[in-house]
């Protein structure tokens, strides 16, 4: 084997050359879900709008169908630009199969932006998997995973497993693409990243589901944790399996939160508990992003961008007390370790 590489849609890259890293994202996206039973014809009319100033708020807070969905290489083009502006680097774009993945229009939106691009693979949350997932054995899943790390499809080859979804409790299906994925991880190396249930106990079950299957705990990415977990002691537990704790919902610091009766933190919250789990000896298990999976999270439609994390948390990070150098482990240096592979 050689020296290690990140795997990006344009090729393999250095990890030295990764930059500032935000490892979960979402340039293109379809999480739309069909009208709730019995809707009103008003509720259907609002489904279907356009993003506009007067239904900015209506359309974030009802995840309307334009909302849920990210299928523009105009506006993924524009809005990685201000991301590479502001001092952006490389984007994993954790999108899996059947959630609207699109390998060329990422190879595209990287050409013409100078931003690394890492693309992921596998399958999300059982209601969002395609029909012909429940037909596939483990095993064919698995070679899905492993050939779109190592073939690629259309030219494009993923640098990442995942985000692989889980319900809350957890789908056989889920259970089925999980085992596959970590044979995937078993045999390439890359590095693993879960979307929990949403329920205290789901991060724990889904590490001591992949330590059982011989995965890699410390190449392991337990996302939303800022969704899921609320206490320094929980967040502590999954750090301290060597798992790899991602807070990965900056900007999005609404009270609301449809999928669950949380008190969702806001992004100062967020950087207590990375000064928490840095006091406790944990920085190397840290990394952080903006998870931007819908249209109003873009500058365009009232958003704050991906640029965000670079242009409002860092400077709160520094003022808040993390240096220089916890900065820069938690956005590049742990993030270019995670992406590394020996090909």
């Amino acid at each position: 084997m050689g020296d290690p590489v990140v795997q990006t849609v344009l090729g393999p890259v250095g990890p030295q050359d990764l930059g500032h890293t935000q490892t979960h994202e979402h340039l293109f996206i379809d999480v739309r879900k069909p009208p709730p039973p019995g809707a009103s014809p008003e509720f259907l009319r609002r489904d279907q709008e356009d993003i506009r100033l007067d239904n900015y708020y209506y359309a974030r807070r009802h995840r309307i169908s334009r909302h849920s969905r990210l299928d523009s290489v105009v506006d993924a083009k524009e809005e990685i630009a201000f991301y590479r502006a502001a001092g952006g680097g490389t984007i994993v774009d954790a999108t899996p199969r059947g959630l609207g993945r699109d390998p060329r229009a990422l190879r595209e939106v990287s050409e013409a932006s100078g931003v690394h691009v890492v693309m992921g693979s596998g399958y999300y949350i059982a209601a969002h998997q395609p029909p012909e997932v429940a037909a596939k054995s483990s095993a064919e899943i698995t070679r899905e995973i492993v050939d779109d790390l190592t073939i690629g499809v259309d030219g494009v080859r993923a640098g990442i497993i995942g985000e692989i979804g889980a319900s809350w409790p957890m789908h056989p299906q889920e259970a089925k693409v999980l085992d596959a994925a970590v044979t995937a991880q078993r045999e390439t190396g890359a590095s693993l990243l879960l979307h929990p249930g949403r329920d205290r106990r789901a991060p724990i079950d889904l590490i001591r589901r992949v330590e059982k299957a011989g995965g890699d705990l410390s190449r392991t990415i337990m996302s939303h944790v800022d969704r899921t977990l609320f206490s320094v002691a929980e967040l502590a537990e999954v750090a301290s399996t060597g798992c790899v704790v991602e807070f990965d919902l900056f900007g999005q610091e609404s009270s609301h939160y449809e999928y669950a009766d949380i008190d969702m933190p806001n992004d100062a919250t967020r950087i207590d508990y990375l000064i928490a789990l840095r006091d406790l000896g944990r920085l190397d298990r840290l990394v952080i992003a903006q998870d931007i999976c819908h249209r109003t999270h873009l500058r365009k439609y009232g958003g704050e961008g991906y640029a965000h994390i670079l242009e409002n948390v860092v400077p709160m990070m520094r003022r808040k007390g993390l240096s220089a150098a916890d900065i820069e482990k938690i956005t590049v240096g742990n993030p270019s370790s995670l992406l590394s592979l020996r090909l």
